[in-house]
């Protein structure tokens, strides 16, 4: 039994909608957290400055992967504020805090480990919010949509 209300694209338009408040609490969130990873967090990655240097030698990967993860940063802050682009990079820059735990857990004895873990909320919460527009880009990119 396969009607047209079973689509993918369907599914999309009756999905219930977040509230004013919920929209605009994420859009807030969007933008602090986009200025945040693109200033505070890839900048000093993708200009090389000695701080960031020092522990991505401390993690062992050296130089290469600093650079990466300024850019994933970066690409994750633009993407934040497109709206189609704003849940799935929610959840991919939650990936990435996850990465980070990891990397303040085994390589730094646990300093800083609370960063990742505060950003990760209000990730959760935009991603949350914005699942809609996941489940449309994810429609789209199917030929649904």
């Amino acid at each position: 039994m396969s009607d047209a209300s079973t689509t993918p694209a369907a599914a999309v338009s009756e999905s219930p909608r977040p509230s004013r408040r919920a929209h605009l609490t994420a859009r807030v969130l969007q933008i602090v957290l986009a200025l945040f990873f693109g200033i505070a967090s890839a900048a000093p990655k993708l200009i090389g400055h000695s701080s960031a240097k020092e522990s991505f030698d401390a993690i062992g990967f050296g130089d290469w992967f600093m650079y990466l993860t300024g850019a994933l940063e970066l690409a994750g802050a633009i993407a934040l504020v497109i709206p189609i682009l704003s849940g799935v990079s929610a959840l991919a820059l939650i990936g990435l805090m996850i990465g980070a735990l990891i990397a303040q857990l085994t390589a730094f004895g646990g300093q800083n480990a609370l960063t990742p873990v505060v950003l990760i909320v209000p990730l959760a919460v935009i991603a949350r919010v914005r699942r809609n527009h996941t489940a449309e880009l994810s429609a789209r990119i199917r030929g649904r949509g």
